[in-house]
């Protein structure tokens, strides 16, 4: 299968120079007297590097041969994170740090995520949008300005620091956005 440059939306894989790339954000972009364009965000799959490219309508892509299955993550060890086969705990592979990028800093032992496999080889993993996760550090809530609705840096049980608004207390559980680090809402124990 094959696509036409203006079905580049996020989460879409691709060959673009022989490697495979994941769509970040995308939009059509035409100024004056010109063709249309559309302005694409991607990361390659392979080494984690983004770039910036803007496709025109004569491009044609091909689809990468892309597969998902769920893993559980098992362990960090130097910038290495292990992960298992679902079914079978003795299958197991690493995943460079570099390569998972923000979304390591997520990852807690025995989640199940997805892994993305490219040529039968797993290259990265793929993290639920939204994760509990509870805060084990937080300082103590001020009062003062909160018209502007204040908020605070708390530390979750993975190690990540989080702003959250003023109202979280240690001990609590948060429900987090993985893709964009931010709090999203209390979540009742």
């Amino acid at each position: 299968m094959s696509y036409a440059y203006n079905e580049l939306h996020p989460g879409v894989f691709f060959i673009y120079e022989d490697q495979p790339y994941v769509v970040m954000s995308s939009q059509p972009l035409r100024m004056q007297q010109r063709k249309p364009v559309f302005q694409t965000r991607m990361r390659s799959v392979l080494n984690g590097k983004i770039i910036e490219h803007n496709f025109m309508p004569s491009d044609i892509l091909e689809e990468a041969d892309i597969v998902k299955r769920d893993v559980k993550f098992l362990y960090s060890n130097r910038g290495e994170y292990w992960f298992s086969d679902i079914k079978d705990a003795s299958i197991r592979f690493k995943i460079e740090e570099s390569i998972l990028g923000e979304g390591a800093k997520f990852l807690k032992p025995n989640i199940t995520v997805s892994a993305i496999e490219y040529n039968g080889k797993a290259i990265t993993v793929e993290l639920p949008v939204k994760m509990d996760f509870k805060i084990v550090e937080a300082p103590p809530s001020t009062r003062g300005n909160t018209a502007q609705g204040g908020s605070k840096q708390v530390k979750i049980e993975t190690g990540a620091m989080i702003n959250v608004p003023l109202f979280i207390n240690e001990g609590e559980m948060i429900r987090v956005n993985t893709q964009t680090g931010e709090y999203v809402e209390r979540v009742s124990k």
